[in-house]
């Protein structure tokens, strides 16, 4: 797919839209929060504001940008095998960021220095009610995708394809990375690299958005369902078999993510364009 040429002023469009959206966002936030309903509920509710003032803001854009937009979800560049892999892309990234997780904890590089905060491993299954969990999946797994990949694949990648891999994929992670919170950025900018390298191969928006999906519904589950607690002793020698198992773990679902966007490219490279 060629470059998509859109002007400065729809590139300052999009990001003050974004920028008006989220600031909404928050202020729903606070509204529903001082309100008493529970944070996560607030998270995920609030957000359902964020398409509708896009799209109130953007109109004039989206319509004329109506050919542009449905070239990037073309029902010919999506197959059971395009989505299949981008799941699994999704689910290996998941695992690799646990095992960083564990292998940190284990090599010390995330325990606390506070002694007195030394806990066992515990780990406990419980999720929240139905309509909770389901409005964090259709909202986090669903609309944040599709919106985060249209607007940083889409059109900030997308306007910079002639400008080659390495610089397109770079900028759209790194716009995409700015609108998270500071403390997720270093995940988040991986994730992005990830996806614009599905969207540079591909030429399509599915897969990028499929993995997107994917890893955002795991989230969801993580922060939801699962209960967790670790912080070991430094010099405890029961450590050393869970930073062996975590490293093998990181090395494997990583070098596996790579050979998966490698057969992506492979095959991007046979398939007829």
């Amino acid at each position: 797919m060629s470059s998509h040429r859109i002007t400065a002023t729809t590139i300052v469009a999009l990001i003050v839209a974004t920028t008006a959206a989220l600031i909404a966002r928050t202020l729903v936030q606070k509204h529903l929060l001082a309100a008493g309903y529970g944070a996560a509920f607030v998270s995920d509710l609030s957000y359902l504001v964020v398409p509708f003032i896009l799209f109130m803001l953007l109109f004039p854009i989206w319509n004329s940008e109506k050919r542009y937009i449905k070239a990037q979800f073309r029902r010919a560049d999506l197959s059971w095998r395009i989505a299949l892999r981008a799941i699994t892309i999704g689910v290996l990234f998941r695992v690799a960021w646990w095992s960083q997780l564990f292998a940190g904890i284990s090599f010390g590089i995330y325990r606390t220095p506070n002694t007195s905060e030394i806990m066992p491993f515990a780990l406990a299954f419980h999720c929240p009610p139905v309509i909770e969990i389901g409005l964090g999946l259709v909202v986090m797994a669903a609309i944040v995708p599709l919106i985060e990949e249209t607007f940083n694949r889409g059109y900030i990648q997308g306007a910079l394809r002639d400008r080659g891999f390495a610089l397109s994929v770079f900028v759209g992670a790194t716009v995409f990375t700015i609108f998270h919170t500071y403390a997720s950025w270093p995940f988040v900018f991986v994730a992005g690299l990830l996806f614009g390298t599905q969207y540079w191969i591909a030429g399509s928006l599915w897969p990028s958005l499929i993995t997107h999906a994917t890893i955002n519904g795991l989230i969801q589950i993580d922060w939801r369902c699962v209960n967790g607690q670790w912080s070991p002793k430094a010099d405890s020698p029961d450590l050393v078999l869970p930073a062996m198992v975590a490293s093998a773990s990181l090395i494997a679902s990583s070098l596996a993510i790579l050979f998966l966007i490698n057969r992506m490219a492979t095959g991007a490279r046979i398939a007829p364009r």
